[in-house]
C-alpha cells in the first residue's frame, strides 16, 4: 500500500538514502522522502500523515543534522522546489522561502547593497532551519531582521507569526512542530563597498577559526552555556583531537565534531556522547547539543 500514490510523479521516493543530503554523508534510509511542490501541497501530505499515524520531519539542506544509520521511520520532508527555494525583493524588504539557501540569500544581499543579513556569513543552511534555530554567532543572529513568519501548523494549517510571537532567543525559537514556508526580512540600505568589507570580515573570521567547508561536519555541535564558550570547555578538558572510530573533535576547533569519510553516524553520536560525560566531569558543566540529533 502506497499513502502517496495521488501525488504527482518525482515528488515521493520510498526507501530513500538520506546521507548524500547532509552534510556528514552519514546515516540510513527514510520510509519516503517527499519533495512538495507548493505550500498547499505539503498541507495536503502533512494532513496524510496525520490521518495515517506516519510520522514526519523536515530535512533542510542538512547542515545541522546527524541522521542514525538504521534510518529513520515515517516521512522525511525536503522543501527544495522553486516555491519554497526562491527569493524576492521588495524595495529594502526580502521575502525567502523557507527551503531557500542562507548563504545564497546572504551573497545576494550584499550584492544588493541590503543590509541586514551580513552577520550570517559563512552559516549554512535554509531559511527555514535558520529561524527554527535562530542561528548566528558572534557577530548577531537571524532573529534581528525578521518581519514575519509564515508557517504551517502541526494540522496543515497555514498562518503568519510576527517576531514577538516566535520567542526568538540563543539558538532557538517557538517553531516547534510548524513548518517555515516563507519569511520576509526587513533590510535597509547601506554603501555596497561598505557593506562588502563587513560581509568579508565576518566570512574571513569565521574560515580561519573553523575547519574549511569540504570538510564532513555539521558545524558546532554544542550550544555555548551561559557566560561561557563550548570550544573553550571542550579544549579545556584536553579533548581536541579526541576520537571514537571514524569521528573526532577538530583539532581547530573544540567544538566541531568531525567524521572520517567512509564512517558511520553511531560513532558520531558516541563521539558527542562522550565528550559531554568528560566535560562534565572536568569542567562541572553539561553541554547540550545544538545539531539535530534524529
Amino acid at each position: 500500500m502506497s499513502w502517496f500514490a495521488d501525488l504527482p510523479d518525482g515528488v515521493v521516493e520510498k526507501d530513500a538514502l538520506l546521507a548524500p543530503l547532509t552534510w556528514f554523508e552519514l546515516g540510513g534510509r527514510a520510509d519516503f522522502l517527499i519533495r512538495p511542490q507548493d505550500a498547499s501541497q505539503l498541507a495536503a501530505v502533512i494532513r496524510r500523515c496525520l490521518e495515517e499515524g506516519l510520522p514526519y520531519r523536515v530535512l533542510g539542506l542538512g547542515a545541522n543534522i546527524l541522521v542514525p544509520d538504521g534510518g529513520v521511520r515515517g516521512v522525511v520532508l525536503r522543501l527544495d522546489a522553486p516555491f519554497f527555494s526562491g527569493m524576492e525583493f521588495k524595495s529594502s524588504s526580502l521575502v525567502a522561502g523557507g527551503g531557500a539557501d542562507m548563504t545564497l540569500i546572504v551573497k545576494r544581499c550584499v550584492r544588493e547593497g541590503l543590509a541586514g543579513l551580513e552577520q550570517l556569513a559563512g552559516i549554512p543552511g535554509t531559511v527555514g532551519g535558520g529561524i527554527a534555530m535562530n542561528c548566528g554567532g558572534r557577530y548577531g543572529d537571524i532573529a534581528s531582521a525578521v518581519e514575519s513568519v509564515d508557517v504551517l501548523q502541526a494540522d496543515g494549517t497555514p498562518s503568519t507569526l510576527g517576531p514577538s510571537e516566535m520567542g526568538f532567543a540563543y539558538r532557538e525559537s517557538n517553531v516547534g512542530n510548524r513548518i517555515v514556508t516563507r519569511v520576509r526580512f526587513s533590510l535597509r540600505d547601506m554603501d555596497a563597498e561598505a557593506l562588502r568589507a563587513r560581509f568579508r570580515e565576518i566570512w574571513d573570521y569565521k574560515h580561519s577559526t573553523q575547519p574549511a567547508l569540504g570538510a564532513l561536519s555539521v558545524g558546532c555541535i554544542f550550544r555555548n552555556p551561559k557566560d561561557d564558550s563550548a570550544g573553550r570547555l571542550i579544549d579545556s578538558a584536553g579533548l581536541k583531537g579526541y576520537r571514537i572510530g571514524s569521528a573526532f573533535v577538530s583539532e581547530q576547533h573544540a567544538n566541531f565534531a568531525m567524521a572520517d569519510r567512509g564512517g558511520n553516524a553511531t560513532d558520531v553520536r558516541k563521539l558527542i556522547d562522550s565528550v559531554q560525560d568528560r566535560v562534565e566531569q572536568f569542567c562541572g558543566v553539561r553541554l547540550e547539543p545544538e545539531v539535530k540529533l534524529w
